[in-house]
């Protein structure tokens, strides 16, 4: 269960030596009013609480995690889907800081071929303290496009394109200074500055100042991969259960978002062109929502292995599991690694011409609302299996690399997808325990896996 703490409880959870028990029911609260709530709903032995009833499981959104979580106390088999310090990996600007970092930090340990590995984020600038840096980058290089990117908004608000300097100087002027709303206020003080951030200032600072809305100036991908002559990104899921040891997860399903307009880089001001956020795209006059502007990701791998050979898309999807690992290990360090927490990440990679995938951003709250059928399917499922792995059942023993949809990729270390095979990288037939856009045979792994714990559960009685 869980309640407030009162103000002189430091710890979390009970004794660390009690084994996690089965449980008759279990207690579960969400604000999300989507698919997850009708997963959450039909789980068997799960029942819903609403207002300060106490829980067992929250699918909190991350307001709730930064106003309340240092004020709970959690027993020990409680779970919450966000990390306290999430914002250190879906913050862009902190992302990025993070990678930057990491790079650096891999070059003097292990050398510049293994630095390069965490190549695959755009040259990027915070904005507006950064904003000299970027000048000298912009007159480097000129005639380039750049995409400036609100560093706390989601699904394309406040995305624009720019070629030159008198667009982001007269950006500057019209923001810097600029007061925002009280609601924005909010949102932005916990935005800019998360409590135990980079940047975080004193609680008696923060009532002073109203913050200024932070940016990234990135380098916009000119030669994005089209397929029909429209741009498009992927969203992939990772969920993560642990950073102290990282143990990460892949699911094999995922999409590919279409804009609905065909790419050209003669109109930069187009965002039905250069942004493939479901959200911008639904409100395209083009739009047809039972059509929608998705791929699933085995059509899309279909599509390239038919393409290009399937070894030019084994080598891609792997630099892709290079991008999630490398990602997840740059905060490693960083993200309060809590027990009580996961989190279901959705990153989004788009792909250029010579296939190489690039991270834009990876969201803390991916979107749970289904635009179609098919998608409704894709998240239901998704959600299915992260409740799975969470276990609050505890049905697992901690030794699965498959359950559902999702495959185990890290575990304190790379994972072999063959069995029995020990999880070193450096043997050289080495195959990580990735399936993205394969076959999703979840149910039958399902009822084998289940029927198999069944049985060892009686073996043992």
């Amino acid at each position: 269960m869980s309640r407030p703490k009162n103000q002189n409880y430091k710890g979390y959870g009970l004794s660390k030596g009690k084994e996690r028990e089965q449980r008759a029911s279990i207690r579960f609260k969400t604000t999300l009013m989507n698919t997850l709530m009708d997963v959450l709903r039909h789980r068997p032995g799960w029942v819903e609480v609403k207002d300060e009833g106490e829980w067992d499981f929250y699918w909190c959104d991350v307001s709730w995690l930064r106003e309340n979580f240092d004020h709970t106390y959690m027993d020990e088999h409680v779970r919450i889907s966000h990390f306290r310090n999430h914002y250190e990996l879906t913050r862009k600007n902190y992302m990025v800081k993070n990678l930057k970092r990491f790079r650096k930090q891999l070059e003097r340990e292990a050398g510049k071929l293994e630095a390069a590995k965490c190549d695959f984020f755009p040259k990027t600038f915070e904005m507006p303290c950064e904003y000299h840096l970027f000048v000298e980058e912009f007159r480097k290089n000129p005639g380039i496009t750049w995409i400036m990117k609100p560093v706390a908004r989601s699904q394309g608000k406040g995305i624009f394109l720019f070629r030159r300097l008198k667009d982001i100087m007269d950006w500057r002027k019209g923001t810097a200074g600029k007061k925002l709303t009280s609601l924005e206020a909010q949102q932005a003080r916990g935005a800019v500055n998360p409590p135990g951030s980079h940047d975080s200032k004193s609680s008696d600072d923060q009532k002073e100042e109203i913050p200024v809305e932070n940016y990234v100036a990135q380098r916009y991908i000119e030669n994005p991969y089209l397929i029909g002559g429209r741009k498009f990104d992927l969203r992939v899921y990772v969920l993560v259960m642990s950073y102290i040891p990282l143990r990460a997860w892949l699911y094999r399903d995922g999409f590919a978002r279409f804009s609905n307009t065909r790419f050209t880089l003669s109109s930069i001001d187009d965002q039905y062109v250069h942004l493939t956020n479901v959200a911008v795209q639904k409100t395209s006059p083009d739009y047809h929502p039972k059509k929608g502007c998705k791929w699933m990701l085995q059509r899309f791998r279909q599509y390239l292995a038919s393409k290009h050979g399937p070894e030019a898309v084994e080598s891609l999807f792997s630099d892709m599991d290079n991008i999630f690992i490398k990602s997840l290990q740059s905060v490693q360090k960083v993200i309060i690694s809590d027990k009580h927490c996961f989190e279901l990440y959705g990153y989004d990679i788009l792909i250029d011409q010579d296939l190489k995938p690039w991270l834009l951003e990876v969201n803390a709250s991916p979107s749970l609302t289904a635009s179609s059928q098919e998608d409704y399917e894709l998240k239901t499922c998704l959600l299915e299996d992260t409740l799975h792995i969470v276990d609050m059942e505890a049905r697992l023993t901690g030794r699965e690399k498959r359950v559902g949809g999702f495959d185990l990729m890290w575990n304190d270390g790379p994972v072999s997808r063959e069995e029995g095979v020990p999880d070193l990288s450096e043997m050289g037939n080495f195959v990580t325990n990735t399936h993205l856009g394969c076959i999703n045979d979840r149910k039958k792994q399902l009822r084998q896996l289940f029927r198999s714990l069944q049985g060892q559960k009686k073996g043992s009685s």
